[in-house]
């Protein structure tokens, strides 16, 4: 706990200056501004944010020997965008602010993994519990789940430090973080053959609730735009009960059949091909509109829309 009380101060700092780098478009006026009016402001947040480079340097004698793009390039290059009317997309200012996410990477790992540990905390306990572990076995556990929250922190920093990153695979990576990943084989070899049973219809069950509550909350959104019939409702819940994280062949679902496969299309197509003509012009019609939708929303802190925005799956299927 001291360690972590250590840092937190020195993280603030830190976060501050990365909130600065990387909301300063945000700063920016609406569109109706001016041009030059935006760029004056874009250079003032960039002659702040090399100030905050340099404080950063001087805590690290390392940091500006690192080769790669630094901060201080991606925020001229920005600026040069905006100066000359080229596009800027939030992809642009995620990479341009990467190198200073990069490097305060290593403290947000610590902070990470801490949240990890508490995770495991819970679960040990919660299993310890369930199944009568033994101090010995609770002792077992607990370290094997602290190895975990300490491998899937570090799986995080290291993509984060990858060149070629996007936005959306941060995003999905956050969304993926599992220390639970391996538990089934961990117990397997800690439980009695006879507590091992229960535990695996457990996991199952809990697997089986996940899964059916994700594709139940897909198929509802797919609903609400095209009103699926109830063998369409059939078919799109299997093949997203198949494409979940925690599927298994074993899994079975009351009312709803997972026959349905994907047959070698990307997960959206295969959804899509079951749609009715009518069907699929409402779900164009609802895309278009999120598209106008998140086009004005960027706008309004001038920024544009990536060019591959209309490749990216609309209901994250």
């Amino acid at each position: 706990m001291s360690t972590l009380r250590s840092i937190i101060p020195l993280a603030a700092g830190l976060a501050i200056g990365a909130t600065g780098a990387i909301l300063f478009i945000q700063s920016m006026p609406p569109p109706e501004g001016s041009a030059e009016e935006r760029v004056a402001k874009l250079e003032a947040e960039l002659k702040q944010s090399n100030n905050r480079v340099a404080s950063l340097e001087a805590l690290d004698p390392q940091g500006s020997k690192r080769p790669g793009r630094t901060l201080k390039d991606g925020l001229r290059s920005i600026a040069d965008d905006f100066r000359e009317g080229r596009p800027v997309t939030p992809e642009d200012v995620f990479r341009a602010t990467q190198p200073l996410i990069r490097d305060l990477a290593p403290i947000f790992d610590r902070m990470r993994t801490k949240e990890l540990q508490r995770r495991s905390d819970e679960l040990s306990g919660e299993l310890a519990r369930k199944y009568s572990l033994t101090p010995d076995q609770q002792e077992s556990l607990k370290k094997w789940l602290d190895v975990r929250a300490e491998e899937e922190a570090k799986r995080f920093t290291a993509l984060i430090s990858q060149k070629g990153v996007k936005m959306e695979d941060l995003n999905a990576a956050t969304n993926d973080i599992r220390i639970e990943d391996g538990l089934e084989s961990f117990m397997r070899n800690t439980l009695s053959p006879d507590k091992y049973v229960g535990f695996k219809a457990e996991h199952m069950r809990e697997k089986v609730e996940s899964v059916q509550k994700e594709a139940d909350m897909k198929v509802e959104r797919l609903d609400q735009i095209v009103k699926l019939d109830d063998d369409q409702r059939g078919q799109v819940f299997g093949m997203l009960a198949r494409g979940a994280r925690d599927y298994d062949p074993e899994m079975r679902f009351e009312g709803q059949g997972t026959d349905s496969t994907l047959s070698g299309k990307s997960k959206q197509d295969a959804i899509l091909s079951v749609l009715r003509p009518d069907q699929r012009a409402s779900y164009e019609e609802a895309r278009a509109k999120q598209r106008a939708e998140t086009e004005k929303e960027l706008g309004s802190i001038g920024l544009s829309l990536p060019e591959d925005f209309d490749s990216r799956d609309f209901l994250e299927f």
